[in-house]
């Protein structure tokens, strides 16, 4: 069994990757590769980057919240990661009369740092190959259809048996996670230190940290400062704590120092991070099915919504503040489909795959091996089975769940109404308290019914253009028995007579509370009837999962074994990866070529004082014109934003720290280009770029622009 396992992994290890393609795990750097890595300009040994034993750059990159990556850039805990990756914590502290926002924030001393209720940095401490143990225990299990070789609750309950109960009770703080590779041929363990009192330090205006906005999301060119500042704090034994006065900043294994070189065309390069997932190994039949009704169904549903959201926060500034984060996560998301679909258009990834495919097929024949073909005839009928349930299960997604607010209205009434329906007056009025707050909780200072009512408009006439009516649901009825089909006025209706439609009707509800009023609550029974579709579509859909996780395990064992003597990576799932490459520029297009660096200049440029995604601020400006550009400049006298480079990034590497070849800051990453989207199924070296914001920027604008350099004093600057 073991010589099985190693034969598996020294073949996981070399399966086809072009130059600059890979995520690229660390154990395995040494071996796997750091020759390449070297002869393309890297200065340091492998265990400076990755160490079982000792600190190494690895320790000085940590999980940012729950999707992006972040970097430690102090001694006293300082952390850099993205203004996109921060504008949650940015937007909570925002008011109209504190709009960090618009304004951005400065913390002048650390009693001034705004702490983060819910934010969570996780550093890595150990990473282990647990195949032998995992598969072990996976033999003990005599269901044919079990899904436990890729279930999260049953890998972290074995790394908890593996590492046992005292040693998560005498680290406080630590978890331990198993994560499946290759489909399930691979496992490895990742223990983790979790800390929760996290603090913003600093963040620039959202027209610096924001600046080209969603007409420039996905694109290069590039002119956006996306960064803010961070602080962890720990208690005084170093040890994660919740939130406390007491608490001191985190004194790290490891920081990285700051290079203020800056960089140049052909440069080495490397990235490390948690990318979240990639679908390298897709069967032709996926890549259709991605594109013809995933892709497809974003597009057109999210373009409709963000029409809608985008006028009613040019209307009004309060709209604005409320809508930025839920617009700029939807328009993320939208242009993703959008570069994901010209890819596989482009580079035909369908036929691509199905080549890939036939090699297997022939392979598997010479060398007398059913399983892989049998697995990919699975794959092919499972793919064609779920067709219509995962077209109606994206529809009701994002035109309904994703697309309308109320559909999370407070929905689970049971116990507000038994208490109204005895007569202990004290249990009524706490069940209807806590309606009140969960109404609240819904109904935040984020929330605004006219804009919701308005969108709710738009969603469901394309819900109903695209769905048959058999298979929507079914209060969705009521529409045409009651509304003759006309979706306006049910949604009107919905507003005026809901409880949640506004704060007057659930004031009119406080004082009178009946039984009645929440049993027939449109509101309520429009989200009871659509979290019953969306039950029978996951459940429906789940018959498919086995089947499909199993066939797909064989399909790339079968691709390990066949490409022996090449080498490869496993398919993202936001564990730890580096990523390597060169500053580069690309040709998007016949007779376009883009420069790989961008400047001041361009953010000059690109102002348009009529449009709130390219407002330039009155201080930039004033830097600009005076050259005020410090030791952060270039010495042709310009001042340089951003970079672009071919290292291999996705969603989840958003705020990753990206190095020179002495292992030391030279950007943050924060975007990828719209041509090189595609990458998650195929790398595209000719078109896939990771936009970068050049360090020296960062340090500008923490320097010059917000008179913060009091930040700086605590790093290490390399001259």
């Amino acid at each position: 069994m073991k010589r099985i396992l190693l034969s598996l992994l020294a073949a996981a290890l070399s399966l086809p990757a072009v130059a600059d393609e890979g995520m690229w795990l660390l154990p395995l750097l040494k071996q796997q590769k750091f020759p390449e890595m070297q002869a393309l300009g890297l200065k340091l040994q492998d265990y400076d980057i990755y160490s079982p034993d000792s600190a190494s750059l690895k320790d000085a990159v940590v999980i940012f919240g729950g999707g992006c990556t972040g970097e430690i850039v102090s001694p006293d805990g300082l952390l850099l990661t993205n203004h996109h990756c921060g504008y949650g914590q940015i937007q909570q502290h925002s008011t109209l009369e504190h709009d960090y926002l618009t304004d951005g924030f400065w913390a002048t001393t650390r009693d001034q740092e705004l702490p983060n209720p819910g934010l969570t940095v996780t550093f890595i401490d150990k990473i282990e190959d647990v195949t032998d143990y995992v598969k072990a225990e996976l033999e003990k299990d005599t269901d044919p259809n079990s899904m436990n070789f890729l279930s999260p609750k049953y890998l972290n309950g074995l790394a908890k048996t593996r590492v046992g109960e005292k040693f998560l009770q005498d680290n406080p703080g630590t978890e331990v996670e198993i994560k499946a590779f290759y489909g399930g041929n691979v496992y490895y363990m990742f223990t983790k230190k979790i800390y929760s009192d996290i603090r913003l330090v600093g963040a620039p205006p959202s027209s610096i940290g924001k600046f080209g906005a969603d007409t420039d999301n996905w694109m290069w060119p590039r002119h956006t400062g996306d960064f803010s500042v961070f602080r962890v704090y720990a208690d005084a034994n170093g040890n994660p704590a919740e939130y406390s006065e007491s608490n001191v900043p985190l004194r790290p294994k490891r920081w990285f120092k700051i290079s203020i070189k800056g960089v140049e065309k052909d440069d080495y390069a490397m990235m490390m991070g948690f990318p979240g997932r990639t679908n390298k190994y897709y069967t032709s039949w996926e890549v259709a099915e991605r594109r013809d009704i995933d892709n497809a169904v974003r597009i057109n549903v999210r373009n409709l919504r963000q029409e809608v959201m985008l006028d009613e926060m040019l209307k009004d500034p309060s709209v604005r503040i409320q809508y930025a984060s839920k617009y700029a996560g939807s328009t993320n998301a939208y242009k993703n489909a959008i570069g994901s679909n010209w890819a596989i258009k482009k580079r035909n990834f369908e036929q691509v795959k199905k080549e890939e495919q036939d090699r297997l097929i022939a392979w598997s024949q010479d060398n007398d091996e059913s399983d892989y073909p049998e697995a990919l005839s699975t794959i092919e009928q499972i793919v064609s089975d779920r067709k219509d349930l995962r077209f109606r299960s994206w529809m009701l997604d994002e035109a309904i769940l994703r697309g309308i607010e109320f559909t999370k209205v407070p929905s689970d009434i049971q116990a507000v109404s038994e208490a109204l329906k005895g007569k202990d007056r004290s249990e009524q009025q706490k069940q209807v308290r806590l309606l009140e707050m969960a109404y609240h909780r819904f109904a935040d200072k984020d929330y605004a019914p006219e804009v919701d009512k308005k969108i709710a408009k738009v969603m469901l006439k394309e819900y109903r253009r695209l769905v048959p009516a058999k298979s929507q649901p079914t209060y969705f009825t009521l529409i045409d028995k009651k509304f003759k089909g006309d979706v306006d006025r049910f949604v009107d209706y919905l507003f005026d007579k809901s409880i949640y439609g506004s704060e007057e009707n659930f004031d009119k509800f406080k004082t009178r509370p009946s039984v009645k009023a929440l049993e027939e609550d449109p509101m309520i029974l429009f989200a009871k009837s659509v979290q019953e579709e969306k039950s029978n579509l996951n459940a429906a859909l789940a018959d498919f999962d086995a089947g499909y996780a199993i066939a797909h395990r064989m399909y790339v064992k079968g691709l390990l074994a066949m490409y022996q003597d090449k080498a490869n990576f496993p398919d993202a799932n936001f564990s730890l990866r580096l990523t390597y490459g060169q500053v580069k520029g690309y040709s998007p297009r016949d007779a376009d070529y883009y420069s790989c660096q961008t400047t001041l200049d361009g953010v000059m440029e690109k102002e348009d004082s009529t449009n709130w995604e390219f407002v330039v601020p009155a201080r930039l400006k004033e830097l600009y014109a005076a050259k005020d550009f410090g030791r952060y400049g270039m010495p042709d006298g310009k001042m340089p934003v951003a970079f672009s480079a071919t290292t291999h990034s996705t969603g989840g590497n958003s705020g990753s720290p990206v190095l020179n070849a002495n292992g030391e800051l030279i950007g943050i990453n924060f975007d990828r280009n719209w041509e090189g989207v595609g990458g998650d199924i195929q790398y595209l070296p000719d078109y896939q770029r990771s936009i970068i914001v050049d360090i020296r920027y960062v340090l500008f604008l923490i320097d010059k622009y917000a008179g913060a350099g009091y930040l700086l004093e605590e790093m290490d600057l390399v001259e």
